[in-house]
């Protein structure tokens, strides 16, 4: 499987032929090293409805004819933009050609703001990705929370994809004691450095990460992991 972090929030997760883009959030992201119309994936998955998160997928999803996964009421509002969308909810998984979305909670906000815009944001998400019996946790924008135990006991995902900037989401510290609950072999973070509010060194966490026997693996935007 490998991974792009696109910046921010942003992934592309392929692996067996398949792409899965996460909260594709470009415009406007000067960490970004692609354009929204140079990306190619087989689904998306927004994690929330926050404009740092949901992004450009109306845009993507109109270009490829891709459906977007979300939450049942950020799924109306990008459904109401004419784009493919497809609503679920905690607990649920959608299937799509050999790739499994299992929706997740996470701690946090999930506004959507526009004028005559009916449809709040719902609840936030986080996603466990799978792709030939490979797992993937993004967290979405999450504080931390007990049930990530939960979700670390339940998906054993192989991947924690965390956010630790801080002031929105966990820190480093925090982010440390998520990756304990949730046990996976690799933490990449992410949501960090964006903008200075969310400045922060992910290094912070490795020595707690490795004590626990999780590695950390810290990408500059554009680069990718393999496992």
């Amino acid at each position: 499987m490998k991974i792009t972090w696109l910046g921010h929030s942003a992934f592309l997760i392929e692996e067996n032929g398949k792409r899965v883009l996460v909260d594709p959030f470009i415009t406007g992201n000067d960490m970004a090293p692609v354009k929204p119309d140079e990306i190619d994936c087989d689904i998306i998955a927004v994690t929330h409805g926050h404009g740092d998160h949901l992004g450009d997928a109306v845009f993507i999803s109109k270009r490829k004819n891709v459906p977007v996964v979300a939450i049942y009421e950020v799924a109306q509002y990008i459904a109401s933009k004419g784009a493919n969308a497809i609503g679920m909810n905690f607990s649920g998984t959608y299937e799509q050609d050999g790739i499994k979305l299992s929706m997740v909670p996470a701690l946090h906000s999930s506004g959507i703001t526009e004028s005559n815009f009916t449809h709040d944001g719902g609840i936030p998400a986080g996603f466990i990705i799978e792709i030939n019996g490979k797992k993937v946790y993004h967290a979405g924008d999450t504080g931390l929370f007990g049930d990530m135990k939960i979700i670390g006991e339940i998906y054993k995902p192989d991947v924690a994809l965390l956010p630790v900037g801080g002031l929105f989401t966990m820190d480093p510290k925090l982010a440390a004691i998520a990756a304990r609950w949730i046990k996976p072999k690799y933490v990449i973070p992410m949501h960090y450095n964006t903008w200075p509010p969310i400045t922060a060194n992910p290094e912070e966490m490795r020595e707690d990460l490795e004590r626990d026997g999780i590695k950390l693996v810290v990408l500059k935007p554009g680069e990718s992991f393999s496992f």
